[in-house]
């Protein structure tokens, strides 16, 4: 099995202060880590160069390209939660860049691809929020499908926060399957990724969201992932898979509030290699959120475990899972809105 990483060392420079959640040291230490558990001996390491003005228009308006650069010549706020530093336009288009290039080498003979600093997907077309600037995935995307002429692109995102931006840039797009698993909006930011919304006009169906409670455990979430991820991974049929690994889903995060633990990583990982090897063999993974980094960097080792089917990853003690019978029921009725739309 063919497994590549983008890494660039100024990744460290997507810093948004001291007394914001995002810190510029996770992609780092993660690296680290890799090393020291010897997975970079197994992984071919790519240095990204930044994603051109170009890249950003297939998907954002010249308008906010241009706020963007203006903010990062003075620093200011792009958004209520999300500080622009100087400097940031070219710092953001560095890992911008390293989603490309990973998606890139997926066809090149890679059947896995990893980005350390990715996953940016509360930035929509014309404004964005959640300590995002470019949408990456988004980015990505429309590189592939311009240059390789691909027409079937499947998202996972397992980020603790909905996709709000991924899903208003493809909301009305059938060539994007975009499947979120998310705490529930109406108890965390960005308030969105309601059960209900499945896209629009020819994009109906093509969107799938599913708002988690509180303290979702992991045997209810294991059992939603395998209700409804592998059944419409098969029938999309994708071209490349896209895997946005967030792993603010831990109960240690703390800027939300769910209660996964270490081991569920390494069989989330497992799962998704399956998908891709038995459809596309092409898989793109996106370490995104995580705001605890002393969890969040051994979670991405376990996601990596669970990818290289190594055994040796981290473990801790159970937490009790309270909501089972609550994802059950959210399962049912999610199933029954796509019921037109899939076999489910």
């Amino acid at each position: 099995m063919k497994i590549g990483i983008t890494y660039h060392r100024d990744y460290n420079k997507y810093d948004l202060g001291l007394n914001h959640p995002l810190v510029g040291d996770k992609p780092k230490i993660t690296m680290d880590l890799f090393k020291e558990k010897s997975i970079l001996k197994e992984i071919k390491l790519f240095q990204p160069r930044k994603a051109t003005e170009k890249d950003l228009l297939r998907v954002h308006n010249q308008e906010y390209i241009n706020k963007v650069k203006k903010l990062s010549k003075s620093g200011g706020m792009i958004a209520s939660d999300t500080p622009a530093p100087i400097g940031i336009y070219d710092i953001a288009r560095i890992p911008t860049g390293g989603t490309k290039l990973a998606g890139e080498k997926l066809f090149q003979n890679f059947e896995i691809m990893a980005n350390p600093l990715a996953g940016f997907h509360h930035a929509s077309r014309r404004y964005t929020s959640g300590f995002c600037f470019f949408n990456d995935v988004a980015v990505a995307i429309e590189y592939i499908r311009e240059k390789y002429n691909k027409k079937r692109f499947l998202i996972v995102d397992l980020d603790v926060h909905h996709a709000n931006g991924t899903q208003e840039i493809y909301f009305e797009d059938p060539t994007v399957l975009n499947i979120s698993f998310h705490q529930d909006g109406r108890t965390l930011y960005p308030g969105t990724g309601a059960i209900d919304k499945i896209g629009r006009n020819i994009g109906r169906g093509y969107t799938v969201n599913l708002p988690l409670p509180r303290y979702t455990g992991n045997k209810s979430y294991l059992n939603a992932f395998d209700s409804i991820i592998p059944t419409l991974s098969k029938q999309f049929r994708p071209e490349i898979i896209i895997y946005q690994c967030g792993v603010d889903t831990h109960h240690s995060d703390p800027l939300a509030d769910l209660s996964l633990t270490y081991q569920i990583y390494y069989h989330l990982g497992k799962r998704m290699q399956k998908i891709s090897s038995t459809t596309c063999n092409k898989l793109l993974v996106l370490f995104g959120g995580g705001y605890n980094s002393h969890s969040s960097v051994k979670s991405y080792y376990n996601i990596m475990c669970g990818l290289l089917e190594k055994k040796q990853y981290f473990k801790e003690n159970k937490i009790e899972d309270k909501r089972t019978k609550d994802v059950e029921q959210i399962v049912k009725t999610l199933k029954k809105n796509l019921s037109k739309y899939w076999d489910v």
